[in-house]
C-alpha cells in the first residue's frame, strides 16, 4: 500500500515506530525491513 495524502499515520509493527505523512511523494514506507501499517 502506497502512502496517498498529508496526515497519515503509519506504525512500524516490529519497533513501534511511527510516521506521519507531510509530504507524498509515491511509494510505501520501510522501516525494519518490512512496509509499515497505515494507522486510522
Amino acid at each position: 500500500m502506497g502512502v496517498k495524502k498529508e496526515g497519515e499515520k503509519y506504525r512500524c509493527n516490529v519497533c513501534g515506530n511511527e510516521v506521519v505523512v507531510t509530504k507524498v511523494g509515491g511509494g510505501t514506507l520501510v522501516c525494519c525491513g518490512e512496509d509499515m501499517e497505515l494507522v486510522e
